[in-house]
């Protein structure tokens, strides 16, 4: 069991380190403003992606089916067709883009975007249909190589341009390395198939998640289109990156527990008895995940700020652990999303983002009345807490996991982010502004040790060491 789970999870720590780096060089080495300007290349490749991912790579993991080649390759088919018309629409989209974040004169890059969405429908799904067996390495290489390449790219590339383009490029050439490296690992050899049969199961089983995809992309592009637009590109650059370093690490540990727990999940989805500890196993391990996240970045979100980007960054240290705050309620709902779609109920994670797609309007209001940052972040974490329960309450009613053995993980999840938010507002908190803040962070750590004591399925799984596989 430790040698999967370290395998997936060094993977997906490798891949999205490096690709973290590669920001923070590029951050680093560039104007503020043109930072702002690269931080929507990525927006803009989640804008397009968001409208025509059907969850390709979770079905061919949950189906039965999924471990059939001609299924395989007409999820293949479909994934490359639906890539080249999301291309198409971004390349006649291009202009309107632009001047909506008031930089048309990047017009050009957002048609060579288009691009990387082609290159990603190129990508193998037998790096998916591979953790059926719990065999992770061929995606870690995908995805790991072509990071490292893109990461050795920025000096050259600097030494180039100078600019916005430095991050371009390094996109454009992660993206054609991870279509090759996928190709060159796989098993089976590359078939695309249109099978309109096939086609019809994946849209059925994927148009909740294609909503919940465009819900995403507002949840976590939302704040970075309002932020760009109405306060300009350098405060969407310290915006972005806040969202980059605290994102990034638990999103990591999210997708790899997904990709640990998923096939376990639906490798017993009919079986009530072993089902159930294991859902509540998934969602104590996200629990877990979030709350590590918060404590990190209460302890080293300011010096690491200071340290690596500079004076050009220091608005963003005060705000490092309230974004925190914010990430871990996101990852908070992956945990109930994974056990749903196990399961196949894929509109559970539609209707828990909707609630924070809502949160929406009183940011853009918050930023236009305001410009305070902190007040939109505020308004971001209110969305997702109401998400938060509403993940919760589905996966009770509509994927039958009794939550009460998680009545105790949660108010001591409760209570440790209590800590975590008393921690980041004392220094605006006149009468404990002066007092020194290292209380805090330790009571914060020992509130984190309870969350883990409270956490039987988690510890209960981790003695048993066993993994479930899905019977091909």
């Amino acid at each position: 069991m430790y040698s999967a789970a370290l395998l997936v999870l060094s993977g997906n720590v490798a891949a999205s380190f490096l690709t973290l780096l590669r920001n923070l060089l590029v951050a680093r080495l560039i104007s503020v403003e043109d930072y702002g300007i690269a931080a929507t290349f990525a927006v803009v490749m989640a804008l397009i992606e968001m409208v025509s991912a059907f969850g390709l790579q979770q079905q061919i993991v949950q189906a039965r089916e999924g471990n059939e080649e001609r299924w395989q390759a007409a999820l293949q088919g479909f994934q490359v067709m639906r890539a080249v018309i999301s291309a198409a629409v971004l390349v006649a989209a291009a202009p309107q883009i632009a001047a909506f974040l008031g930089v048309p004169e990047v017009t050009w890059a957002y048609r060579v975007i288009a691009g990387t969405l082609v290159l990603n429908g190129l990508v193998h799904l037998d790096i998916y249909r591979l953790n059926r067996e719990m065999t992770y390495l061929p995606g870690v290489l995908t995805f790991t190589v072509p990071a490292l390449v893109s990461l050795l790219m920025v000096w050259p590339l600097w030494w180039l341009y100078g600019d916005y383009r430095v991050m371009l490029w390094s996109i454009m050439a992660q993206m054609l390395l991870q279509a090759v490296v996928s190709q060159l690992v796989a098993r089976r050899r590359y078939r695309l198939l249109l099978d309109r049969a096939v086609i019809g199961r994946a849209m059925a089983f994927g148009w909740p998640l294609l909503l919940n995809n465009i819900l995403l992309f507002l949840v976590l592009n939302g704040e970075k289109l309002v932020v760009g637009r109405e306060l300009g590109m350098a405060s969407l650059a310290i915006f972005a990156m806040g969202f980059t370093l605290t994102l990034t690490p638990t999103m990591v540990v999210a997708k790899s527990v997904q990709s640990f727990f998923l096939p376990q999940l639906s490798s017993v989805q009919d079986d009530d008895a072993r089902y159930e500890p294991l859902a509540r196993t998934t969602i104590e391990a996200n629990l877990l995940n979030g709350c590590f996240l918060v404590l990190g970045v209460l302890i080293l979100g300011e010096p690491f700020v200071e340290a690596v980007l500079g004076d050009k960054y220091a608005e963003l240290g005060p705000l490092m652990t309230w974004l925190g705050i914010l990430m871990a309620m996101r990852v908070f709902k992956a945990g109930p999303a994974v056990a749903g779609i196990a399961r196949a109920k894929t509109e559970n994670a539609l209707v828990a983002n909707t609630f924070r797609v809502l949160s929406i309007p009183l940011s853009w209001w918050a930023a236009i009345s305001t410009g305070d940052l902190l007040l939109v972040i505020w308004i971001a974490t209110a969305g997702e807490i109401l998400g938060v329960i509403a993940a919760f309450v589905l996966v009770r009613l509509r994927a039958r996991v009794d939550l009460g053995p998680l009545a105790a993980p949660l108010a001591a999840t409760a209570g440790f982010l209590a800590i975590a938010a008393l921690h980041a507002a004392q220094p605006s908190i006149g009468a404990l502004a002066a007092l020194p803040r290292w209380p805090l962070a330790v009571a914060a750590a020992l509130a984190f040790g309870v969350c883990f004591w409270t956490m039987r399925d988690v510890r209960d799984y981790l003695r048993a060491r066993s993994v479930l596989k899905y019977e091909t």
